[in-house]
């Protein structure tokens, strides 16, 4: 079968424009990285995009497409000749929605949630209604409309309380993301989160001080199976900013991380193969912060800890077969650049 792997930073999805250095690292070291995987399963025939800006580093055999300046009837015809297509893009302005709606438009298999299970888990404030519903621990969360009058801003922040987080209603990673610690701070963050996603609207949310977290699951449907909780390294001056992370985490709370994880893409419904989770362990809970319906950064680090090919499990539980989870074979620690090192030994054991 042939089989599209399209990353939209690093792929021909800002061709011509410009790209911020730090999103083209990160999604390069994600499509090398699914390339590889893609190309070691048998029976696959592998093509993938590739700005000339961002050369690929891939296996050989496997057919690279340079995509030009006004690149999407290129894409559109390389989506409708293959068999299946895995789209990582982020969520920000419903990119990730509009890339996997081409490909139900032109008939290709995704291989990953649909746009209508993407819509659903994109969207920040109805997740956190959704979860918070579904009896999962939540932010405190309101949303501002692209034009609200700073005194509903005010109000808003008040009422959860300082220290605060902005976000887009609709992003990806920490892009736009700030903590505000009163009123002048809380200026500069709405700005900063309209800056990355302009005309949408933003959320403030309650911050929850905790260990910042993610888990790597295999979906099919309302079924699913952990691969790693994986700790995440955040840093901020104001402005959060995501460095990479390592795997497995140990932590008191990692169960309950797994099954919060768990939970919530079935509270959403329509995930499958692979889907990351955010979350904070706070003191006594797993907070769940976003669902993200697409290959994550600690892809990275999962398949260097895991003797398994991930992409070929996560291609079976996107066909609704849940394979079995292979215990992790050494401490991996990753940057978002894609900077992979193995640290030590971990005894076998499941997630």
């Amino acid at each position: 079968m042939r089989i599209l792997a399209y990353e939209f930073f690093s792929g021909g999805g800002l061709a011509g424009r410009d790209v911020p250095a730090s999103l083209a690292a990160e999604g390069a070291a994600m499509r090398d990285a699914l390339v590889a995987d893609l190309a070691a399963v048998s029976g696959l025939e592998v093509v993938t995009t590739a700005d000339s800006r961002f050369p690929v580093d891939a296996p050989g055999g496997v057919e690279v497409v340079m995509l030009p300046d006004n690149g999407a009837p290129r894409l559109d015809s390389l989506i409708a000749s293959a068999g299946a297509a895995w789209v990582v893009a982020p969520e920000t302005g419903g990119c990730l929605e509009s890339v996997t709606a081409r490909v139900e438009r032109l008939g290709t298999q995704l291989v990953g949630p649909g746009s209508a299970a993407v819509r659903r888990a994109a969207d920040k404030a109805g997740l956190a209604r959704r979860l918070a519903g579904h009896g999962l621990a939540v932010p405190e969360t309101r949303v501002l409309g692209p034009r609200s009058a700073w005194a509903r801003w005010e109000a808003a922040a008040g009422s959860i309380g300082f220290p605060v987080v902005v976000k887009p209603r609709r992003g990806a990673g920490c892009e736009g993301v700030s903590l505000a610690r009163g009123a002048g701070e809380l200026r500069s963050a709405a700005a900063a989160a309209r800056r990355a996603s302009p005309g949408e609207s933003l959320l403030i949310q309650e911050f929850v001080p905790g260990a910042a977290a993610s888990v790597s699951l295999l979906v099919a449907g309302r079924q699913s199976a952990p691969l790693a909780v994986n700790a995440q390294t955040v840093t901020t001056d104001g402005t959060f900013r995501y460095r990479g992370g390592s795997t497995p985490l140990e932590h008191p709370l990692a169960e309950r991380a797994v099954d919060a994880a768990r939970r919530a893409s079935a509270a959403i419904g329509g995930l499958r193969g692979y889907v990351g989770v955010d979350l904070v362990l706070a003191a006594s809970a797993a907070v769940v912060i976003e669902v993200n319906p697409r290959l994550t950064t600690a892809y990275l680090g999962v398949r260097s800890a895991l003797d398994v090919n991930v992409a070929a499990m996560a291609m079976a539980a996107n066909d609704g077969r849940l394979p079995p989870v292979e215990p992790v074979r050494g401490q991996v620690h990753f940057t978002s650049e894609g900077r992979i090192s193995i640290a030590s030994a971990v005894a076998d054991r499941q997630p």
